[in-house]
């Protein structure tokens, strides 16, 4: 079971690093599941929209009125949830899923339907200061 992110399959601005990483996730997975298929070991990930945590939210939709924009364009106006999230994954990796392999299972309500990605049309709306407070604080080093 792998966890990728509806963001594989989107560009997005300040996050090419991230983008490319969840694309290889859902790359390994499909691969995996024919190289391993043949032994019994099924591969498969979920790709899941926004579900609210600290480091996502903080950084992706790091205003108030961004999240509400986030929310109308999602067909169910709401976020995901972590406990969903873990049903999901619980069922893929159950024997009711057992003729289930390669697969990707988009979770997010809904939204890829109706247009791109949540955080797509997002980099249009934000200030340089948004853009200054989404980057990587430096650490001090340590003594």
């Amino acid at each position: 079971m792998n966890i990728g992110s509806v963001a594989s399959t989107h560009a997005l601005p300040e996050s090419a690093a991230y983008v490319t990483s969840k694309a290889g996730v859902l790359g390994l997975t499909r691969s995996l599941a024919v190289e391993w298929g043949n032994r019994g070991i099924r591969m498969n990930a979920i790709a899941p929209g926004p579900i609210p945590t600290q480091g996502a939210f903080s950084r992706m939709l790091p205003r108030p009125d961004l999240e509400e924009l986030a929310l109308d364009r999602n067909p169910l106006h709401r976020f995901g949830t972590v406990e969903e999230l873990a049903n999901l994954a619980a069922f893929l990796i159950s024997d009711g899923s057992g003729y289930i392999n390669g697969e990707v299972i988009r979770m997010d309500g809904g939204e890829f339907l109706q247009g791109a990605g949540e955080f797509t049309g997002l980099g249009r709306m934000l200030s340089d200061n948004d853009w200054e407070s989404l980057k990587p604080r430096k650490s001090s080093p340590a003594k």
